[in-house]
């Protein structure tokens, strides 16, 4: 019954989006692995392109004293991919915004929680977990994963169904009621802009780190944030992790995000 249902929602998705659907972000979307995988064009990267096994991000909250400290980071991701300022906040799209502990991480909460954490605003966005829920519910492939562990969107697939909204445990998703162009003070030539009915989220700066930079937000951070490969004993991030006690968002769910936090 499962697996009929599965290939009913497939192909309605693709009927609804036409056989010569050519995907969105070819120079993002490349062959992936994990669970829910299906093939996609090769990223067109250079040749100072940065590459991992799996893309990690540690987030030292101990540098950070208030809500202030985060707009940097907030505003630079928001720049290059052209999210727009809606005022209606059931409207809001959000690839990068902040939270309060017990919003965050609902799991760890206590009334002898520590007051500077409990009020501290942290910076939240997509996990790029390790088992995605979100590729798991998307009937057209519109959500994928890669094979450096990257969740990428492909805008010309999603049909708006908002499936991927409802897996995801961490509210790290925003849809587009209406047409967000409008919406965006200065658009950027560099990233494609959305239309309305469309999903969208955090990309870990995918485009970026194939011409050789690191994720906006990193490089806004003033040294806050660290991004590396989580699979390499050496990397910055590892180095993080292992001289640092970290936290996941909800991590007894088993989905294995690749952000982690320093408390």
């Amino acid at each position: 019954m499962k697996s009929s249902r599965r290939c009913f929602l497939k192909i309605a998705g693709i009927s609804a989006l036409g056989l010569g659907v050519k995907p969105a972000l070819e120079v993002l979307a490349s062959s992936e692995g994990g669970q829910g995988a299906v093939t996609k064009p090769e990223v067109n990267k250079s040749e100072n392109a940065l590459t991992a096994k799996r893309w990690a991000l540690v987030i030292d909250t101990r540098k950070f004293e208030s809500e202030e400290d985060l707009k940097p980071m907030i505003e630079a991701c928001h720049k290059i991919h052209n999210v727009p300022k809606l005022e209606n906040k059931r409207h809001e799209i959000k690839w990068i915004w902040t939270e309060e502990f017990k919003h965050t991480f609902p799991t760890q909460e206590h009334e002898f929680l520590d007051e500077r954490v409990e009020h501290l605003s942290f910076l939240t966005l997509c996990n790029h977990c390790e088992k995605p829920a979100c590729v798991r519910a998307c009937p057209t492939k519109a959500t994928f994963k890669r094979e450096d562990g990257i969740v990428l969107m492909d805008f010309h697939r999603c049909i708006g169904c908002r499936f991927c909204m409802a897996a995801c445990p961490y509210g790290s998703r925003s849809f587009n009621f209406r047409d967000p162009r409008p919406f965006i003070k200065k658009t950027d030539p560099n990233f494609p802009t959305r239309t309305k009915g469309v999903v969208e989220k955090c990309n870990f700066c995918a485009e970026r780190l194939a011409v050789g930079k690191i994720p906006a937000c990193v490089e806004a951070s003033n040294g806050a944030l660290t991004f590396g490969d989580l699979d390499d004993p050496g990397s910055d991030v590892r180095k993080m992790l292992r001289n640092n006690y970290t936290i996941r968002r909800k991590p007894a769910l088993g989905a294995g995000p690749s952000v982690f936090y320093i408390v």
